[in-house]
C-alpha cells in the first residue's frame, strides 16, 4: 500500500519527531490545548483540553479527538454483535488520581455479521480530570486502543500525551462542550427520550426483554442500545416505528444470555436527533 504526504503532513510528521526526541514518547505539548496528531491505520488521533462548565462550575476537561478515513467506523462502549470496545489506559500520567472517559451518543451500522454500534468520521470522547493534586499540572499520558471497521476490521492503538494546568484557559472548550452535549443524561422522569417500561420474561421458552420508550414529539432516528459492562447483550430490535411518541424494543436472549445478564444492571441507553438520555435498570 502506498501513502501520499501533503507537505502539511511531512511538516507535523517532522514536528512530532522534533517533540518525540526531546521529551521521550508520548511527545508532551506543555501547558498547551491539544497534543500533536498521531497517525494511525485509516485514523488520526490526539489529546485536547479546556475549561468547560460542569455542574455551575469550571473545570479543566480533556478529550481524545479521533478522525477516521472516508467509510470508516469505530465502536461504543458496547459493540454490538462484533468489533471491539475503545480502551483508554491512563495508567502513565502523573498527578492524574482519576480520569473518567464518557462517551457521546453512538449510532448503529451495519456489518457483515450484523449490526454494530459507534461512530463514524469524527468523534471526541470528553474526559473528565481529577488531579491527585489540585492546582498543580497534569501530564497526561494515554495508551488509546480501538478497531476501526469498512469491509475488514482493523485494531488500532496509539500513544498521545499532553501536559495540563489552570493555564489552559478556554483551550479547546468549544470542540469539547459539542460533544459533552451529545453524552447522554441521565433519565429521569419527564426527562425525554425516557424508559417508560420494561418487560422481562426470562424464565420463559423464549426470554426476551420488551422495552418501551417515550421520545420528544416528531424525534427521528430513534434507537435503544443496552450496555452490561462485560456481559452480551443482543442488539435491540425496534418492532415499528414510533407512534404518538412511544416506540417498542425487544431483546431476544438464549437461556445462557440470560441467565448472565439476570441480576446485572443494564444502561439502557436511548437515543434520537433531539437529545439522549441513559438510565440504569437492573434486572431481577
Amino acid at each position: 500500500m502506498k501513502f501520499a504526504f501533503s507537505s502539511r503532513m511531512i511538516a507535523r510528521l517532522c514536528l512530532g519527531l522534533v517533540l518525540g526526541a526531546a521529551l521521550g514518547q508520548p511527545a508532551l505539548a506543555a501547558n498547551a490545548s491539544a497534543s500533536p496528531w498521531i497517525d494511525s491505520a485509516n485514523s488520526k488521533a490526539r489529546l485536547v483540553a479546556g475549561t468547560v462548565e460542569l455542574a455551575g462550575r469550571p473545570a479543566l476537561v480533556a478529550g481524545v479527538q479521533l478522525r477516521m478515513s472516508s467509510g470508516w467506523k469505530t465502536y461504543w462502549k458496547s459493540p454490538g454483535d462484533s468489533g471491539v470496545p475503545p480502551s483508554f489506559d491512563w495508567s502513565g500520567s502523573t498527578n492524574l488520581k482519576h480520569a473518567e472517559v464518557l462517551y457521546p451518543a453512538p449510532h448503529r451500522f451495519a456489518e457483515a455479521n450484523g449490526w454494530a454500534i459507534g461512530y463514524d468520521d469524527e468523534i471526541v470522547f470528553p474526559v473528565k480530570i481529577t488531579p491527585e493534586r489540585e492546582g498543580e499540572p497534569v501530564e497526561l499520558k494515554l495508551a488509546f486502543d480501538y478497531g476501526l471497521c469498512k469491509d475488514l476490521c482493523i485494531p488500532n492503538d496509539v500513544t498521545l500525551g499532553l501536559a495540563v494546568g489552570g493555564d489552559v484557559g478556554k483551550g479547546d472548550a468549544l470542540l469539547i462542550e459539542t460533544f459533552l452535549a451529545r453524552v447522554p443524561k441521565a433519565g429521569a422522569p419527564g426527562e425525554l427520550p425516557e424508559v417508560s417500561q420494561v418487560e422481562a420474561s426470562f424464565d420463559a421458552d423464549a426470554p426476551k426483554l420488551v422495552v418501551t420508550a417515550s421520545f420528544p414529539p416528531g424525534a427521528t432516528a430513534t434507537d435503544l442500545f443496552i450496555d452490561a459492562g462485560d456481559v452480551f447483550v443482543p442488539m435491540p430490535k425496534a418492532l415499528g416505528p414510533p407512534e404518538g411518541g412511544k416506540q417498542r424494543f425487544a431483546v431476544t436472549v438464549s437461556a445462557s444470555e440470560a441467565a448472565a445478564i439476570k441480576g446485572k444492571p443494564l444502561a439502557l441507553t436511548l437515543v434520537s436527533d433531539q437529545g439522549a438520555t441513559a438510565t440504569i435498570w437492573t434486572v431481577k
